[in-house]
């Protein structure tokens, strides 16, 4: 069973963003109040053409994705959380 992370404790820990720019080795992103950052990309990221394939679809749908605040990467998850009982 999973929950959205907007209704856990850890939303305090992630922005909502769109990507704005996709180039090799770069993922830029537009955060809701306009900060501009950069994605830290894994090695094996980097090296996936899938991976790259799915970010420029990503960014022509203009969907909003979770980011961490401290570590600037994108959520595995996406909104969703396992919830634990």
């Amino acid at each position: 069973m999973t929950a959205l992370i907007d209704d856990t404790k850890m939303i305090n820990n992630i922005v909502s963003a769109q990507l704005a720019k996709v180039f090799y080795p770069f993922v830029l992103i537009k955060t809701e109040d306009g900060q501009y950052w950069q994605l830290n990309l894994s090695t094996k990221e980097k090296q996936d053409p899938l991976f790259w394939d799915s970010m420029k679809r990503i960014m022509r749908s203009k969907l909003w994705v979770p980011v961490g605040r401290k570590y600037h990467q994108m959520l595995d998850n996406g909104w969703q959380v396992p919830v634990t009982e």
